[in-house]
């Protein structure tokens, strides 16, 4: 092969590496230029682009919930549901018990830990599917909370709500800067720890990790709660949005949650759950369904959004992910090939 041929089949591989990591960011560009140029009046405006900024912050929370346990293979879909009961709670507790608002969030991160310990200990130790435990807990969970309250509660702590989204920084809700830093948390973790390590080995191979000595379990576990205290974290925040509690609002975050997280990993590292990835593809999800909101959409048309976007983001995960395994394949074959040549020229240079 000549050496302008492999320098043309270099420059392809890049450009295709580089369309499969912009991909979604392309699209998004696309979108915010289409929205405003047909809405110049309401769209591009600033007062649109710090609400959705705020507005979303729930939503990258859960999602980063539903990514922890995600990377190493495990599916949590109680996430939405820990967040509607936590959210309920701190409004009971602190509006009609008038107990304070600090010990009421202590109790709310003590929900998420219970719940993810419940989860990570039925799912490790019996070895059952994440998917099914969790889809029973998150029914349990939601019948808990239409029975701590069949009706909205409103007039939470005016302290909470202004830390999460009344009292602006810079004309942008808090929230939205807390999410910045669990997502520079949770990116540091993965790529810079020998925990966040042991999470994407046991999401590549769990049969690797465990001959490499990983306690999977134990990391899977953690996981789990982990997963737990960020729903959590999701739920103060959501109560200090609404100024109070829903005993059904928040499970409306399940679907959208998942479908960020999957369109997450095809962006940025595609085929690998990520947290930069996740938070693009909230604010890529945002600005289709804000777009269509003010053109007067219907609201189905925001289910259908997401549903689409879910669904092309699995499957294009999916190929990603095939397409990288067999050029990992063809790396390893050419490799020994290599080997084996070097082995013949030896064997023929001691025969001669």
């Amino acid at each position: 092969m000549s050496k302008e041929s492999t320098i043309a089949k270099k420059k392809k591989i890049n450009l295709s590496d580089s369309i499969q990591k912009y991909a979604v960011i392309f699209v998004w560009i696309v979108l915010i230029i289409i929205f405003s140029l047909m809405l110049p009046n309401s769209f591009p405006t600033w007062l649109n682009i710090r609400t959705m900024l705020g507005a979303q912050s729930v939503l990258v929370i859960c999602a980063m919930a539903v990514l922890i346990p995600i990377i190493s293979g495990d599916f949590d879909m109680s996430v939405a549901a820990t967040l509607t009961l936590v959210n309920i709670i701190i409004a009971k507790m602190n509006v009609n018990a008038g107990i304070p608002i600090v010990l009421c969030l202590l109790v709310g991160l003590m929900i998420g830990a219970v719940v993810g310990i419940v989860n990570g200990t039925i799912v490790t130790r019996f070895g059952i599917n994440p998917f099914i435990v969790t889809m029973g807990t998150q029914t349990l969970i939601g019948g808990l909370a239409l029975m701590v309250s069949q009706m909205s509660i409103t007039g939470v702590n005016q302290g909470l709500k202004n830390a999460v989204y009344l009292k602006r920084i810079i004309g942008i809700s808090p929230s939205f800067f807390y999410v910045l830093m669990l997502t520079v948390i949770i990116t540091y973790v993965m790529t810079k720890t020998a925990a966040g390590k042991r999470i994407l080995i046991i999401g590549r191979s769990e049969q690797v990790a465990r001959l490499s000595g990983i306690n999977v379990d134990r990391v899977r576990f953690m996981n789990f709660v982990a997963s737990g205290l960020i729903s959590a974290f999701a739920g103060i925040v959501y109560t200090g949005v609404l100024g109070g509690g829903n005993p059904t609002s928040g499970l409306s975050y399940m679907l959208p949650s998942f479908a960020a997280v999957f369109l997450g990993s095809t962006c940025l590292k595609p085929g690998r759950f990520n947290a930069p990835g996740t938070i693009i593809a909230v604010y890529f999800l945002s600005t289709g369904t804000n777009g269509l909101s003010l053109m007067g959409a219907q609201a189905y048309i925001t289910n259908i959004f997401y549903g689409s976007a879910l669904i092309i983001a699995v499957v294009f995960s999916v190929v990603v992910k095939r397409s990288r395994e067999k050029k990992e394949i063809k790396e390893i074959k050419k490799k020994r090939m290599e080997e084996e040549a070097i082995l013949l020229k030896e064997l023929e240079a001691t025969n001669q």
